[in-house]
Formats: structure tokens, C-alpha cells, sequence
């Protein structure tokens, strides 16, 4: 059987696929052996200040680039992070710029030519969460600390759009019950006008207007705690029941986002966890079983809790999922994407050899086809787009990444939309925990985690175009 790679929310264990468990009955899945689960620019110069585009302007990264290849539209470094590095999550494109928070900052780019969109905005002490996405009008939220001790908490959370560089309206979150707390981190995700602020064992529903409380989702029924929440198109919650208990089990439920109310809940068999959110439209989720090292996809019919489908490929498949080991992080995982009726996974690569994207059916849970990386690199989907799975294949040491178009109809051979250069494949190469788009033609990678070099000169952004 193969072992699903995405388990880095359980540390040291080895996940097998499985099937069956469906429905709302509480049997646990059965193993089975056969069914195992236009864009121009140039690159402008580095101040030194975390604004420009890196190596203070000494080098031409578009010097000697191929024909074919894409050009470096701007490179940034960033600001200096202390000794002991510093979190730089999320990056949101719109029709004019690219934003990235790092370490107590928020900066914004033109896309066109990396020039400062506006003023970066600086919070008072580090921050601790960042919005998954950001909301239909262009605006983002960031939580940071509450101050530099040991006691201190991550419970304020700031709103700033975008589109004029302005902070919004600002909250600070209150503690829950006993053991309900705000911690070192909150979850962050939008969905139609609400903001939802995820604490330990339970969430707040905020305006996205103005801040105000709009409902808490808190403790419900036979000790069920909300622990984790997934937004976008859907409002999904993810809670923990029974625990030390016989009972004990997850379930999920999809949330009204303007009352919090729940419109249908979904309860688990005994030892299995909702460990990720692949989609929330439709419902697919990512559950392991770590007393039984085991691993399922199950996927919802639209608006009820109602089993689809569950995957039936015996494959070892490899999104980058972060850690989630103390918390979950629903949405954690980049190099999964899905369409109405269809699932994306990657493989795991070996040496040597090129990894593959499978497409599976959400209604059968069987494979359709599986597209092979044109290159021994990962390849990993991003999205879909106008019959297309948008993918990402990474760089090497010397050669660049490219961004390919896979046809869901017809032939599934990659075709290369963009290829990045070979003279900045050192540099795409060492993003190592990275944050990746692909907008109107334009390739962004960014930076998740900050070492905290002495010198200032750690990569942030790098951005591609034709």
C-alpha cells in the first residue's frame, strides 16, 4: 500500500490509503488492496530598505536570458528579521499589485514593475496569522501580538485594504473559557462579509465592514469544541467531541457566514481526524487515522453532509502541506486544486524521476487520467482555468521553474505557459517554504519563513512575466 506524504500533521507516522466509512454511520473505513487510497517589465534597483529588488541593483538578473524565457519583472529582499527568524505568511495579488506580510510588516508591489504600491505598514509587535484569502473588496487581515513577553498574546487583529494601503477597523479578541485562548496564533479566513477569527476551542464572526461581532461559534452539543475553520466560497468548521471519552470524534459542520448558524453537521468514526480542507467547494477533506496509520479523501454532495465520494487510487500523493502538529491549519496546503466534479492531487517524486498530477473523480473516487511533469521536478497544481489545471513545476539548481497548462479534455501532455530563466534558478530554488500564484500571465513566488541573517538580505519575492 502507499503512504500519502501529506501526513506532516502527524508527526513521525506513516499513512496508508483506505475506503468506506461513508455516510453519516459511525463504522470505520475499510481497507482494500485494490482500492488504496501580458505582462512587460524590467528589474528595477534595490535601495537596501526591503523595497527593491534585491543585491542593491548590482546585478542584472535578465542579463543573459534565452530566447524563450520569461523575464524577471522585480526581485525584493526583505526587511531585517531578528536572530531568531521571523514569519512572512501569506501574498494576495489583485489587478494592480502583489502584497506579503513579514515579520510586523505589510508591503505591496506593482506588478508591473515592483515599484512600491504605497507606504509598507508596519504593526507594533510580530504577527501572528494572516488571512488564507482576501475579501471580495480587496481587503486582508493580519493578527499580531499583544506585546513582546511571554505572556503575550496573539489577539489583535488589524483589516487593511488593499487597494489605498490604509488600516481598517482593528479588534482586539477576547480570551475564551479555560483553555479557549488566542495562543501564539488565530486562524484568519473570509467568507462573504464575514471575517472568522478562529481561537483555540472556538471562532468570532466579524464584519468585514466594521469589525463588529456578528456571532461566536462556541462549544455545542455533547462537548463538541470548534477548533479550526476553513472560508472562501463556504464557511466550514471543524470541531473536536467527546474527548477522552468513548465518543470521542470530529465532526464538521457548514456555517451560515452571516449568523453562524449551522446549515448541516457531518460526524466521523472514532480516531479519525479532519486534518485538512483540500476544497470547501466542493467539500473535499483530507482525514488521517493515526492509531491505524491510515489516510482518506472523502468528498460531501453540495449542501449536505452526505457522503460523495471517497478516493479509491492507490497512489502516494505529495501536496506541501506546513505543519499543523498544535493547531490545525485547514487551508495549509499548497499543490491541491479541484473543479465542480474533479480532484488534483500530485505524486510523490523519486529521485530521478518526474512526478505526475492524477486527476480523480469526485463522484467515483476513481482516477480519469494522471499528466506526467515535463521535467525530473515536482509539479504541483494550482488552480483550474477555462478547461485547464493550472500547474507549478519547481526549479532546480540550474534550471528554472515553469508554470503549465494541463487540458482536462483531449490530450493531458503539460503545456508550458511560462518559463522562467536559468539565471535565477538559484534564487527560485532556495525558496524553501514558499507561497505561490500565477495571475493574468504573471508567476509569484514568495517567502513563508525569514532564517533571520544578520546582513538583511534574505529573499521575499520574486516576480516573473513575458
Amino acid at each position: 500500500m502507499a503512504a500519502a506524504v501529506a501526513v506532516v500533521v502527524i508527526a513521525g507516522g506513516v499513512v496508508w490509503a483506505v475506503v468506506g466509512g461513508g455516510d453519516d454511520k459511525k463504522k470505520d473505513p475499510v481497507a482494500d488492496k485494490s482500492q488504496d487510497p501580458k505582462p512587460t517589465g524590467s528589474a528595477p534597483v534595490d535601495p537596501g530598505d526591503g523595497s527593491g529588488d534585491g543585491r542593491d541593483g548590482k546585478e542584472d538578473l535578465n542579463a543573459g536570458r534565452q530566447a524563450g524565457e520569461a523575464k524577471v519583472l522585480w526581485y525584493k529582499t526583505a526587511p531585517k528579521a531578528p536572530g531568531d527568524g521571523a514569519d512572512a505568511p501569506g501574498m494576495w495579488v489583485t489587478d494592480t499589485l502583489a502584497a506579503k506580510a513579514v515579520y510586523n510588516e505589510l508591503v505591496a508591489y506593482n506588478i508591473s514593475d515592483g515599484k512600491p504600491s504605497w507606504p509598507t505598514i508596519t504593526l507594533p509587535h510580530k504577527i501572528c496569522g494572516a488571512s488564507v484569502q482576501k475579501s471580495d473588496d480587496d481587503k486582508v487581515a493580519l493578527a499580531y501580538m499583544s506585546g513582546v513577553t511571554d505572556r503575550a498574546k496573539c489577539n489583535q487583529v488589524q483589516q487593511i485594504d488593499l487597494k489605498t494601503g490604509k488600516k481598517d477597523w482593528e479588534k482586539k479578541i477576547p480570551e475564551g473559557d479555560l483553555f479557549d485562548g488566542t495562543g501564539t496564533g488565530v486562524e484568519l479566513t473570509y467568507a462573504g462579509s464575514t471575517l472568522m477569527v478562529g481561537r483555540q476551542m472556538s471562532g468570532l464572526g466579524l464584519s468585514v465592514s466594521d469589525g463588529k461581532q456578528l456571532f461566536e461559534k462556541k462549544k455545542y452539543g455533547a462537548a463538541c469544541f470548534p477548533g479550526a475553520f476553513a472560508g472562501g466560497e463556504r464557511l466550514l468548521a471543524v470541531s473536536s467531541c467527546g474527548a477522552s471519552t468513548d465518543k470521542e470524534h470530529d465532526e464538521i459542520q457548514e456555517l451560515d457566514p452571516a449568523t453562524g448558524k449551522a446549515k448541516w453537521t457531518k460526524p466521523f468514526p472514532k480516531g479519525w481526524k479532519v486534518a485538512r480542507a483540500y476544497s470547501v467547494s466542493p467539500v473535499v477533506l483530507y482525514l488521517t487515522n493515526e492509531d491505524k496509520k491510515k489516510w482518506n479523501i472523502t468528498t460531501l454532495k453540495n449542501g449536505s453532509s452526505a457522503v460523495r465520494s471517497e478516493v479509491s487510487v492507490d497512489e502516494d500523493f505529495a501536496p506541501e502541506c506546513g505543519w499543523a502538529i498544535l493547531d490545525r491549519d485547514l487551508q495549509g496546503c499548497t499543490g491541491v486544486a479541484a473543479d465542480t466534479n474533479t480532484l488534483y492531487l500530485p505524486t510523490k517524486a523519486t529521485s530521478g524521476t518526474a512526478n505526475e498530477v492524477v486527476a480523480i473523480s469526485l463522484e467515483t473516487g476513481k482516477e480519469r487520467w494522471r499528466a506526467k511533469s515535463p521535467v525530473a521536478q515536482n509539479m504541483l497544481p494550482l488552480k483550474t482555468s477555462g478547461g485547464a489545471v493550472i500547474a507549478y513545476v519547481n526549479a532546480s539548481y540550474d534550471a528554472g521553474g515553469r508554470v503549465v497548462s494541463i487540458a482536462t479534455a483531449g490530450s493531458h501532455t503539460p503545456k508550458t505557459l511560462l518559463q522562467n530563466p536559468a539565471g535565477t534558478a538559484q534564487i527560485e530554488n532556495g525558496f524553501y517554504s514558499k507561497a505561490i500564484d500565477y495571475v493574468d500571465g504573471r508567476f509569484y513566488i514568495s517567502t513563508t519563513r525569514l532564517s533571520g541573517t544578520a546582513k538583511g538580505e534574505e529573499k521575499l519575492m520574486l516576480a516573473y512575466g513575458k
